[in-house]
């Protein structure tokens, strides 16, 4: 039973709460950490620690950090062995993990209404007493040496590595999320230590909750947390300082049959930064990253399929045409050849029925968007019969190049029909809704929310913007973004048997796209 002694304890400490949705309750500790909690009845409860960090705020010297505090989440601590931590768990009887992205950190429960305290107790106890055995510590790299040889040897996962890593020229966003191959041995305690005090600042934090009550939940967070003191200054330097989090890799999944999965990982990014309560600090914008585009092969002759990527630099999550770029990419749809279609699945999208219907020889085909807060990756790609393979009816990279960029053109000199964009705005709708029945992801979304615009967006306001877009939006922000006067560059990357040719600059340019 709690005692009414602690509300009043905390309360005497000058704790604030933040102005909110009646549903939604925000409150900021001494410290600057932000508890969140949503009044959504339920059979279990989940909670998360949301936390301003992740690869992009890496350097030469600390790259790979992301990964490997990832790796080493929920292992000995100083207050528990391997082992309590593994019986602790276990005792949970309920799902626990910690995952990095570009711009995030994440930790996350969801277990029985009662094991809140030791979800939190877990949490907190893996972030602020890690011990990084050296034992433990050399496990986890020879596991991060095989994940790193099995993603670079699967395309469509390592590709996509690759196109962050040409458009933005190997910084910022270009950083690797995966711990770089030659830096494996660089993990150890001290710097997994030293980046933990640069990047675990409370001010950083969100603490997100849903299936408890709101104070019970402060109490919990003020018991386990309030040991942590804020930055004597909040305009730190660009390696450290506080800016709003990541946006899913994919604000929509890469092909429309599995459109609900871009919006696991927050569906709230879709809304634009808006000013948040007086009590609830701002938070400085994030370092720089610089787009510059440009061209890469990978040549890989024993690869059964080519593999051909296209981007240009879209908008980040503060930018209010963010809506238009995700209806137009569920418009793009696309997916694999052999997906099974029916309505929802993909079928009437462009890129299915322009292109997987007619060329056989491509075997997948999809649009993506990866958003971050300041800028974004919009684009195709395409996986297809090599030429080189000696098999009918197989092209090479600079046969398939126009097809792709084709479709890009329609959006900006082909009328956009009534029927087909008010489709794609409602597979858009029903997957920000459908996704967001998922408790887990539902209190993520309320945790990235709370770290990007200080309160929670109601997701009426986010299916309003989507509802406004029309086919002169469409246009326009595909002139900004890839037109001839947008002045920017688009990312090509070709994997497999043959490049793109040394004429594929042109090919932009010739159907009245900007061009290198």
């Amino acid at each position: 039973m709690r005692k009414a002694p602690v509300l009043s304890r905390i309360a005497r400490r000058g704790i604030t709460s933040a102005s909110a949705p009646p549903a939604t309750q925000i409150t900021v500790l001494p410290n600057k950490i932000r508890v969140a909690t949503e009044h959504t009845p339920g059979h279990f409860s989940s909670v998360g620690l949301y936390v301003d960090a992740g690869s992009r705020y890496e350097t030469p010297a600390t790259s790979g950090v992301s990964n490997f505090l990832d790796k080493m989440a929920f292992k000995s601590t100083l207050s528990r062995s391997d082992e309590q931590m593994a019986n602790d768990i276990h005792s949970l009887g309920g799902q626990i993990m910690c995952n990095s992205s570009r711009e995030s950190i994440m930790y996350q429960s969801s277990h029985a209404h009662q094991g809140t305290p030791l979800a939190l107790s877990l949490i907190a106890d893996t972030v602020l007493n890690p011990a990084f055995l050296e034992e433990e510590l050399e496990a986890q790299r020879d596991a991060a040496a095989y994940e790193y040889r099995e993603i670079t040897s699967k395309p469509e996962l390592y590709l996509p590595e690759v196109l962050h890593e040409v458009a933005y020229n190997h910084t910022g966003l270009g950083n690797p999320m995966l711990c770089p191959e030659e830096r494996i041995p660089a993990m150890n305690s001290a710097l997994l230590k030293h980046t933990l005090s640069e990047w675990y600042r409370p001010e950083r934090m969100v603490i997100a909750g849903a299936g408890m009550p709101h104070q019970e939940l402060v109490e919990q967070v003020d018991k386990y947390f309030s040991s942590l003191k804020p930055s004597s200054s909040q305009q730190t330097s660009a390696s450290s300082s506080p800016r709003p989090p990541q946006v899913p890799p994919h604000l929509l999944a890469s092909s429309t049959p599995n459109v609900a999965k871009s919006l696991t990982r927050a569906a709230s990014y879709l809304f634009p930064s808006s000013s948040s309560s007086p009590s609830v600090a701002a938070i400085p914008k994030s370092p720089t990253s610089t787009y510059t585009g440009g061209f890469r092969f990978i040549h890989d002759p024993e690869q059964e399929l080519n593999h051909l990527y296209i981007a240009y630099e879209g908008v980040g999550i503060n930018d209010e045409d963010v809506y238009t770029l995700a209806v137009m990419q569920v418009l793009l749809g696309g997916g694999g050849s052999f997906s099974a279609g029916g309505p929802g699945k993909g079928m009437y999208s462009r890129l299915y029925t322009h292109i997987l219907n007619h060329y056989t020889q491509i075997d997948h085909c999809a649009s993506f968007h990866h958003i971050y807060n300041d800028s974004s990756l919009f684009g195709l790609f395409a996986s297809f019969l090599p030429a080189a393979s000696g098999l009918m009816g197989g092209n090479t990279p600079a046969q398939i190049l126009p097809h792709l960029i084709h479709q890009l053109s329609l959006l900006l000199y082909s009328p956009i029909q009534d029927k087909e964009l008010q489709r794609a705005k409602n597979q858009l709708t029903s997957s920000l809704m459908m996704a967001l029945e998922s408790r887990m992801i539902e209190v993520e979304d309320l945790g990235r929310q709370i770290l990007v615009h200080g309160r929670k967006v109601p997701v009426t306001e986010m299916t309003e913007k989507i509802e406004k877009v029309t086919p002169a939006e469409v246009k326009r922000v595909a002139a900004r973004i890839f037109g001839p006067g947008s002045g920017s560059k688009p990312t090509v990357v070709c994997m497999g048997h043959e490049d793109v040719g040394p004429d594929a600059a042109k090919e932009f340019a010739k159907y009245g796209l900007a061009s290198a």
